[in-house]
């Protein structure tokens, strides 16, 4: 009887190991918006003007948003000096504009987008246009889709977009 109970301590022991009961990790919590784009690197200057605009907060938030993200290379593509005169203090409402130009509330991922007008948060609207070719979000061409954030979905996109 005392062998049939070690045996048995013994098997719980072997399977919770092997089922991961034992060692269970916690979970890495989900990354807002801001995180994500922090932690991926191509969105250095995105960022700085979050921050500088005064939304970081706001793009931790509940959302959901989706937000269109330019890289680096596509504030790279401004005429020389507008990023760095958008991030002076005096510029600031200018700034939130543009930025909230590239934000749409509510979480759309790339199979639910079809050719439409886009309601920004700024109050203007996107043109999304659907093609073979892929999409388009007014000028700037959707490059990667679908990037998971805690809060809402990342688009990034190659060209910075400017509202009316």
């Amino acid at each position: 009887m005392k062998t049939i109970r070690i045996l048995t301590l013994i098997a719980i022991v072997v399977t919770s190991n092997f089922l991961g009961i034992a060692h269970a990790e916690p979970k890495e919590k989900a990354k807002d918006i801001v995180a994500v784009a922090v932690g991926n690197g191509s969105f250095n200057t995105l960022v700085a003007a979050v921050k500088a605009a005064g939304l970081v907060e706001t793009l931790q938030g509940p959302g959901p948003f989706t937000v269109f993200a330019p890289t680096d290379e596509a504030f790279a593509k401004l005429p020389k000096g507008t990023v760095e005169e958008l991030l002076k203090p005096e510029n600031k409402a200018k700034l939130v504009a543009i930025l909230t130009y590239h934000v749409v509330a509510g979480k759309v991922m790339a199979a639910d987008v079809k050719t439409m007008k886009a309601k920004t948060v700024n109050g203007q609207s996107l043109d999304v246009k659907v093609t073979d070719g892929g999409v388009t979000v007014d000028k700037a061409k959707v490059v990667t889709t679908d990037v998971a954030a805690s809060n809402g979905v990342i688009h990034v996109i190659d060209t910075v977009l400017l509202p009316n």
